[in-house]
């Protein structure tokens, strides 16, 4: 499906701008025909390239922006502005480039009659599966309001989730970086004029000194070739990941790594859950809900879990019957999706889950960055003992000898 831009004339003779997406320009034509709009010009919005897509990253739009954006939409609706007049005042008030771009594109299309969760859902890359449908809730059930406000509580838990993760993980990484900085001007600047007084004494050098010796000259002639690696490691990632091989085997490579694996498991669960309970308890049927969580959750292996799911639950099956059936799931959330389904409060449930899975990502960080500490320090010594074995040790001999 493509997007494309029109202006037209509605019956009064008033110029309308805005998008459709349509199959093709054709399509888009009688379309816009059906709500009596005569098309004075028509053109489809060009897709990104490749090298667009791979730095789609500079111009990603925060959380936090989508969270302020329900929240003061919600708080506008409730006050009984019109829904295109708060999307310009918003687009006023937004600091962020590229969701101003985003949200003045919105306003024209619903101002051009298209629905506020159909033009949401035409910017997959801020507004999610999960996010567009409870939208289209709300506007079905004429509480678009309330929606923005629940669904502005429920991005800000996921915000401050994320935001805990990495403000924990700050100090650990500084102190790493630092450690890596200072090696290599050590192994560029210092190392070398240490090295050069044995070299000059012509005594046989022990095997450690060498192997530190090569690693300066390394480092010294053939820098560049660490940020080359760097550069092409990350963008072969990206596109590999991209592929759905890459994104399957790398997906199921996170959830095995040693430590962290078990924080990314917990995550995608809490996500799992407070989507799944949200949709649910938004009147969602089990099926349609499920296909959306399969596409927020994050994770290819949670993803086909959650599909094959949707086939049992069409064929009158209970939705834990395939989440028994794979270890990647514990079997303390199977259970409780079973008593939800048989006590008719799996939302309820579901939000609870999602409350303990956070619970335990914050606990699992926090022992994480416990851990690292100390290795940190372990690091330290190792270091300073390669320098005494390395360097001090045979200018000790040097200096005893002469």
């Amino acid at each position: 499906m493509a997007v494309y831009d029109y202006k037209a004339k509605d019956v009064e003779g008033n110029s309308v701008t805005g998008a459709v997406e349509a199959s093709s320009e054709t399509v888009a034509v009688d379309m816009l025909k059906d709500k009596d709009l005569i098309v004075l010009s028509l053109s489809e919005r060009r897709k990104r390239t490749l090298f667009q897509a791979s730095l789609g990253f500079l111009n990603r739009v925060p959380r936090k922006e989508v969270v302020i954006f329900s929240r003061q939409l919600a708080v506008m609706i409730s006050a009984t502005v019109p829904i295109v007049k708060a999307l310009t005042i918003l687009t006023k008030q937004t600091e962020n480039i590229t969701f101003k771009i985003i949200v003045s594109e919105i306003a024209d299309e619903v101002d051009g009659g298209a629905r506020l969760s159909d033009t949401l859902g035409r910017y997959p890359q801020v507004f999610d599966d999960f996010f567009v449908y409870m939208i289209k809730s709300g506007e079905t059930t004429g509480k678009l309001d309330e929606t923005l406000n629940y669904l502005a509580d429920q991005k800000e838990k996921d915000y401050d989730l994320t935001s805990k993760i990495k403000g924990a993980m700050i100090y650990p990484v500084f102190i790493l970086g630092a450690l890596v900085v200072v090696g290599i001007v050590m192994m560029i600047f210092v190392i070398p004029q240490l090295t050069a007084v044995l070299e000059e004494a012509g005594t046989e050098l022990p095997w450690a000194t060498r192997m530190l010796m090569a690693t300066s000259d390394f480092l010294q002639n053939y820098w560049w070739s660490l940020i080359v690696i760097a550069i092409v490691s990350t963008l072969s990632y990206r596109l590999y990941y991209r592929t759905s091989t890459g994104k399957k085997q790398i997906d199921k490579i996170k959830l095995r790594i040693p430590v962290f694996g078990n924080i990314y498991k917990k995550i995608y669960l809490t996500r799992f859950a407070r989507s799944f309970s949200n949709l649910i308890a938004s009147g969602i049927p089990l099926s349609r809900a499920l296909g959306i969580v399969a596409d927020v959750i994050g994770n290819h292996t949670y993803k086909e879990i959650t599909l094959e799911t949707i086939k049992e639950v069409e064929d009158g099956n209970s939705v834990s019957t395939v989440f028994l059936k794979h270890k990647e799931v514990p079997v303390m959330l199977s259970q409780m999706l079973t008593v939800g389904e048989q006590t008719g409060r799996l939302d309820k449930i579901l939000a609870k889950l999602a409350d303990f899975y956070a619970k335990e990502v914050e606990n699992l960080v926090a022992n994480l960055v416990s851990l690292i500490e100390p290795m940190i320090i372990a690091l330290l010594g190792v270091a300073v003992a390669v320098l005494v074995v390395s360097i001090l040790l045979p200018l000790y001999s040097l200096s005893t000898a002469i």
